[in-house]
């Protein structure tokens, strides 16, 4: 069939509800798109997509993508006219995220990374769909040597028989099943491998870094560094990382992994004592043992994104000031809210 070229795109975005998933479905939705979001708020929450469900180009499916699910038998859908003119993107962004309750989400993350691929890649294949994977850096493993920056083209290491390895090699394969589904099917998949991102509505709570930075500093807590005082990363706001993965999508077929994520190597603890004098806040900064989701990661080379025309723009203290006023305005609602459910065993 044919391409067709329609004024209004459905895309579909799995992990909707989810932090990056929300700004993309802002994002795409400003842009006049019909976009069908799925979630099952195993790790994300309702808030982050609240102000676009009252929006009818906006429809969200609460959906688990290990199940199977058939779009075409959702009227709340009718109005997008699925059997006609099909799903045309459908952005892959579905799977648990969390630091600190990793260990009760290993099995959902496990079939995520597995049966929940193949849902969504077959939906690509039936309506023809270009499809996008939010895949990770943690592919490339952790830092190895001198050199602490990774090209598409660099094998990483990994221990796929560690207590995180449904996460880290569960990306892995996760590539690996979109490129298959690319070299069997001719399905336009594309893989977006991305670096540690930041920004408003992250989950609390959690171990995340920048959020829990900001919390604790505005109530003159301490800011805890899980690791050592040395800990480095990189990271990209989220706004740059949407539009990373939207111009990803619109690239030419076959280009391969790209690289989404600052290349700018920065101390953890710079970032906390940042935190603290934007807040005014008389925070300390301590130190405790390192959590085995949150490891000291490779940092982006970046050179194939610019072709595409990208650069993280954002700077780290824009990021952060839209960061810390976006959690002031909205903390008491979001601490209320951000209750993840567990799965039952």
């Amino acid at each position: 069939m044919p391409e067709q070229n329609f004024v209004k795109k459905n895309i579909l975005i799995t992990g909707g509800a989810g932090f990056i998933g929300a700004h993309l479905c802002e994002r795409l939705l400003k842009d006049g798109h019909h976009i069908i979001c799925l979630d099952n708020f195993s790790t994300s929450q309702v808030r982050n997509i609240d102000p676009l469900l009252a929006n009818p180009e906006f429809q969200f499916l609460r959906l688990d993508v290990t199940q199977p699910f058939d779009l075409e038998r959702y009227s709340e859908l009718s109005a997008f006219k699925i059997p006609f003119q099909g799903i045309q993107e459908i952005y892959h962004l579905a799977c648990p995220t969390t630091i600190k309750k990793f260990d009760d989400f290993k099995i959902q993350t496990l079939l995520a990374n597995s049966v929940g691929n193949y849902h969504v890649l077959e939906i690509a294949k039936k309506y023809k769909s270009k499809i996008l994977l939010g895949s990770s850096s943690v592919v490339y493993g952790t830092r190895q040597g001198d050199d602490h920056y990774v090209a598409e083209t660099d094998q990483g290491v990994v221990n796929h028989l560690s207590p995180r390895a449904c996460y880290d090699e569960g990306k892995r394969f996760s590539e690996t099943m979109f490129e298959t589904y690319r070299q069997a099917h001719g399905v336009d998949a594309k893989i977006a491998r991305i670096f540690r991102t930041y920004g408003p509505k992250m989950p609390l709570f959690d171990g995340h870094l920048i959020p829990d930075f900001i919390l604790n500093a505005l109530d003159n807590k301490d800011l805890v560094i899980y690791g050592k005082e040395e800990f480095r990363t990189s990271l990209v706001y989220v706004a740059d990382v949407v539009d990373g993965l939207i111009r990803l999508m619109g690239a030419p077929a076959g280009l391969g992994p790209v690289n989404i994520g600052s290349d700018v190597d920065l101390q953890v603890d710079t970032v906390a004592k940042k935190i603290i004098a934007m807040t005014g806040s008389t925070s300390k900064i301590v130190h405790e043992a390192e959590l085995p989701f949150l490891s000291e990661l490779a940092l982006p080379r970046i050179a194939k994104a610019k072709e595409l025309g990208w650069l993280p723009l954002v700077r780290l203290e824009d990021g952060l000031s839209n960061t810390i006023d976006y959690l002031k305005a909205n903390r008491l609602l979001m601490e209320a809210a951000w209750t993840p459910t567990v799965p039952a065993e």
